[in-house]
């Protein structure tokens, strides 16, 4: 499609990586109908909101999400456990997960849902992110002053193996102190060096008060938690758009409760009723 239309390699990269979030260039040799669905999704998704972005954000930052589910727990009879520290899944002779115990207490349950770092056995280490966190006390420059902004980066763009992602929020979402922005440079890592892979995303940052760098293990399970009822994420990867973890956590609730999650909405009817 790309040769027929006679696109340009720039081109072709902002569409497939900026707009279809597509990782890698595999999808130039496939079938063009998931790369049209996911096109689709943004320009429904640029067109759904006023603020001129197909991304949302919550106030007070992703902290909220976990607070929002505590809420909601609650409502339906849940019990939120709050700084537990160094939680142990425990498992029956079977082999099945009946319990989380933290300082000598042990919940019992029938299912655990968990990250990696709980059960360091059941996964295998699939990568590594680079990270740099930023300060800073102006918006991203050539940006038009915007207080929230993505950038992906392309792979062959840079002369690496994988996309560079930067995200930036500020205190107009309260997530920072008045007058500052913070902002997020990720990649997968292919060195040891963070600052040097990273350079060409905060060089885009201009003056940065403060700059963090560190670097973490991504992670995949390997259990079969139809057998042993324990239910793990994959970790966080480089990406800042959230559709990898989105993706993930629909397969986990469809395992888990054997159901599709139906996010489906007659878009008519929901502004009729307003």
């Amino acid at each position: 499609m790309c040769r027929k239309y006679e696109l340009e390699e720039d081109t072709v990269d902002f569409i497939g990586h900026a707009l279809a979030l597509y990782h890698n260039d595999n999808y130039l040799d496939q079938p063009a109908f998931d790369f049209v669905k996911k096109m689709k999704l943004y320009a429904e998704s640029l067109a759904r909101f006023q603020a001129g972005s197909p991304y949302i954000y919550p106030m007070y930052g992703l902290g909220e999400l976990p607070q929002a589910f505590a809420r909601l727990s609650a409502v339906y009879g849940g019990t939120y456990m709050l700084c537990k520290p160094e939680c142990k899944v425990e498992f029956d002779g079977a082999g099945k997960a009946c319990g989380v115990t933290s300082e000598g207490e042990t919940a019992k349950c029938k299912k655990v849902v968990c990250d990696p770092s709980y059960v360091p056995d059941k996964v295998r280490k699939v990568g590594k992110v680079a990270r740099a966190i930023c300060i800073m006390s102006h918006p991203i420059p050539d940006t038009n002053d915007s207080h929230s902004a993505q950038v992906i980066l392309p792979q062959k763009q840079l002369g690496r193996k994988s996309d560079m992602y930067l995200f930036c929020c500020s205190y107009s979402h309260n997530v920072a102190p008045q007058g500052k922005y913070i902002a997020f440079v990720t990649t997968e890592a292919e060195t040891d060096n963070p600052e040097a892979e990273l350079k060409p995303g905060v060089d885009l940052l201009g003056p940065v008060d403060e700059i963090f760098y560190e670097t973490y293990d991504r992670f995949e399970p390997t259990n079969a938690p139809e057998t042993d009822s324990c239910f793990i994420s994959t970790s966080y990867d480089a990406t800042t758009h959230f559709e990898s973890t989105v993706i993930d956590v629909l397969a986990m609730y469809t395992k888990i409760t054997g159901k599709v999650v139906d996010l489906s909405v007659d878009l008519s009817a929901a502004s009729a009723d307003k």
